[in-house]
């Protein structure tokens, strides 16, 4: 069977995770549960997704020539992702995200780093590899003007591009114009429907909702895909494994309908365990519980 392949243009960070059970206002010191770090970033925490579920996936990004940069792209090469498209900066410091849990929820704050480097350049250099890609899956914890250019190419080569809109930042027609599908939260889409109209790309938008399942607009009308009842640990990562198994789906040629279960189901099981890239289901866990 020919795996699909999922090429990743997107971030790779270290999760500095604390859990707590009050999160602390200005100016307050709380004490903490525990603390862990854990490989992240959404291009990395995606493209691992899509890769235990059983796709070729080329990974895309940047990190700093640190103990991070080299912890990230061993742990890469060990879900059999490739790490040629990765670039390694002697003078920038690998992106982190630091994450507070409290109360089976999270809120994030992202550092850059190396990502904030990845420019239209590197784009170039990993031309060959893109025009080979079955789907690309991208985000936005790297400049938008890779982003919007990466669009452009794969648009000319007519290869399908997944955005996972997340940071949330203004979104040009021009990239809306060259994404095959892009999958804001339900804040995400509240903000982009509100503030602009978007009817003449509304057929592209899957709109996440957690537990509830996502929602999406062929031929102009609103179908729902319930989401999956499970016992919630850590939501961290969820919508990065929504995200990777979408484009596994998409790109293994699946109907929309049964991509979006299937990637529905994924973020369910997820949730059940601690860690972005931990909590991540392979191909046989994720049948199992699809079955049962």
């Amino acid at each position: 069977m020919v795996m699909p392949r999922v090429t990743v243009v997107g971030s790779m960070n270290m999760d500095l995770v604390v859990s707590t059970d009050v999160i602390p206002q200005q100016g307050e010191t709380v004490l903490g549960n525990h603390f862990a770090t854990y490989p992240g970033g959404k291009g990395a925490n995606q493209a691992v997704a899509a890769a235990r579920l059983g796709a070729d996936v080329h990974m895309i990004g940047a990190v700093g020539n640190d103990a991070f940069g080299k912890e990230l792209i061993e742990g890469l090469k060990k879900e059999n992702i490739r790490t040629s498209g990765v670039t390694v900066f002697s003078n920038k410091a690998t992106g982190t995200a630091t994450i507070l849990l409290c109360e089976n929820d999270n809120r994030i704050i992202v550092a850059p780093g190396a990502n904030a480097a990845l420019t239209t350049a590197h784009i170039n250099e990993q031309a060959e590899q893109l025009q080979k890609s079955d789907i690309i899956l991208m985000q936005l914890e790297i400049p938008l003007e890779t982003v919007s250019y990466t669009a452009s190419l794969a648009k000319k080569w007519n290869i399908p591009v997944l955005l996972n809109p997340a940071p949330f930042q203004w979104i040009p027609d021009e990239l809306l114009h060259n994404l095959t599908f892009i999958t804001p939260n339900e804040k995400e889409w509240s903000s982009m429907h509100t503030k602009r109209d978007i009817e003449a790309f509304k057929k592209k938008f899957i709109v996440t909702e957690g537990a509830r399942g996502v929602r999406y607009f062929p031929r102009g009308k609103e179908i729902h895909i319930p989401g999956y009842s499970v016992s919630v640990k850590d939501t961290t990562g969820a919508g990065d494994t929504f995200n990777g198994a979408l484009a596994v789906g998409i790109a293994s040629g699946r109907t929309i309908d049964d991509s979006l279960n299937m990637a529905n189901a994924a973020a369910a099981l997820s949730v059940t365990k601690e860690g972005a890239q931990t909590g991540m289901p392979t191909m046989a866990e994720l049948k199992s519980f699809m079955e049962n």
